[in-house]
């Protein structure tokens, strides 16, 4: 009888299994008088090269085998971790099961570092709306989003409020003239707008970057459809604010919603299918494919996302431009903050790479504009730099309603009751934007005085959105 046992055999190649055991079993059978170090090189040589060995009468089960588990796909589903690492949420009575989930799921990908849910969180595609995702040298196309660089814009104007009031017509007039929303649409001609970013070296470092130059000239300029908006409104600050060099008053202001058009959602797509391709996750992880910043993809990635997020603001730097220049105002101070984005940052003394999908920055000193609904205030705020939050802020209210639940349960007399209590004059937008779809912002903002301090209240008084239902693009 044979003294060759498994662990000879793992030396020499073989990996714990069926294999293995048939093996033990064809040695115990067949070769027991037979020298050691003559059956350890006779089986390593069936290890290497098993197809010399399929006419052998005795190894030609072993060989097959052995064949047959080579050809086999191996599966490279990605494990999940077992114990998440915990993360911090901010306004947990006002947000969903489905949304924890999600955050529950992402905090068990092995590349996390870390995570925080804002107050505004609800579910999403992947990573939750509101869902703040720190990674070791990984990118998540779906933690980003599709709506890349998703940002809002506030130009406070040297219009006192009172000059606002009788003017209604013009600044109607005005905003009908200088914004196009919705899916799709697009400047035509004369119409489109010129901005350095078109010059952007960015758009010839791929073919594919290259192919969606013509789009994203066209939509310059254009909002999205869904939550998107160009609105006017009064600011109110409570006191004089230093760092801006505003007076305490209450001004006339223009605030805007929207991202990267249809240009950001190509790359999002794009970028996304071939994460799925080459980072398989478990299908409740799916969504949340990464690519490695150490590949070519990953490069070719964050290189179109940082393109698409100054594409995004160069959209709202045109949109204000001609809407200030129509009314013949002065800007006092323009503050710009984005979602839907990944940032090199440090956490713990470690560089991550921090995804904010509807969440905000909010380190200590970052201003940005945290807006309501329609009817309900935005703030202007000044962020803290919470460590448990990852330096984050919410990016809104938040959805209490899906879009179906909205269009089923709210009235369009419930809708002009509402406006006319806030005194707001609304242009396009469907049910499914109705302010009460929202979570109260009020509460919102009380859930994360420990991220942010108000520096001033937004209050909108002229809002246009897409009139085509359709969704952010």
């Amino acid at each position: 009888m044979t003294n060759i046992t498994g662990k000879d055999l793992i030396e020499i190649g073989y990996t714990e299994g069926k294999i293995l055991g048939l093996a033990l079993d064809i040695l115990k059978v067949n070769f027991a008088a037979i020298d050691e170090k003559e059956l350890l090189a006779l089986f390593k040589k069936l290890k290497d090269y098993p197809e010399s060995f399929l006419d052998d009468e005795v190894l030609n089960t072993l060989a097959t085998a052995i064949i047959e588990a080579s050809n086999t796909p191996k599966d490279e589903t990605i494990s999940l971790v077992k114990d998440a690492k915990a993360y911090a949420i901010f306004g947990t009575d006002y947000i969903e099961e489905g949304a924890r989930n999600q955050m529950d799921i992402a905090m068990k990908l092995p590349v996390t570092a870390g995570g925080a849910l804002m107050p505004d969180a609800h579910q999403g595609y992947g990573l939750p709306i509101g869902g703040v995702l720190a990674t070791r040298n990984a990118i998540i196309p779906y933690g980003v989003g599709v709506d890349i660089g998703c940002r809002m814009a506030l130009s406070i104007f040297d219009i006192p409020e009172k000059h606002y009031f009788g003017k209604d017509a013009m600044y109607k007039r005005e905003l009908l003239a200088f914004t196009k929303f919705g899916a799709g649409q697009n400047f035509k001609g004369s119409e489109k707008a010129n901005h350095e970013v078109l010059e952007n070296e960015a758009f010839n470092s791929t073919p594919f970057l290259k192919n969606l130059h013509g789009k994203a000239w066209a939509q310059l300029g254009t909002s999205g459809g869904g939550n998107h908006f160009v609105e006017w409104g009064i600011i109110d600050f409570p006191e004089r604010d230093e760092i801006l060099n505003i007076e305490k008053g209450r001004y006339v202001a223009l605030l805007t919603h929207s991202g990267s058009r249809g240009f950001g959602a190509t790359i999002a797509a794009h970028y996304t299918k071939l994460a799925k391709e080459i980072c398989k996750l478990p299908r409740e992880a799916v969504n949340l494919a990464y690519l490695d910043l150490n590949s070519a993809e990953g490069q070719e990635y964050w290189i179109a996302m940082n393109l698409a997020g100054d594409y995004a603001s160069a959209c709202h730097e045109v949109i204000h431009k001609r809407l200030t220049k129509a009314i013949g105002a002065k800007v006092l101070a323009k503050v710009e903050n984005h979602h839907n984005f990944a940032w090199k940052e440090l956490l713990n003394g470690e560089e991550v790479i921090v995804h904010r999908k509807g969440a905000t920055p909010a380190g200590k000193g970052v201003m940005g504009i945290i807006p309501g609904s329609m009817t309900a205030p935005g703030f202007l705020v000044r962020g803290k730099g919470e460590a448990a939050a990852i330096n984050s802020a919410s990016h809104g209210a938040g959805r209490q309603m899906s879009r179906t639940k909205a269009i089923q349960s709210i009235t369009k007399s419930d809708m002009k009751a509402i406006l006319k209590d806030h005194n707001v004059t609304l242009i396009g937008a469907g049910l499914d934007e109705a302010p009460m779809a929202y979570k109260d912002i009020h509460k919102v903002m009380a859930a994360q005085t420990e991220l942010v301090d108000v520096v001033a209240k937004f209050e909108p008084r002229m809002v246009r959105m897409a009139d085509d239902g359709s969704r952010e693009d």
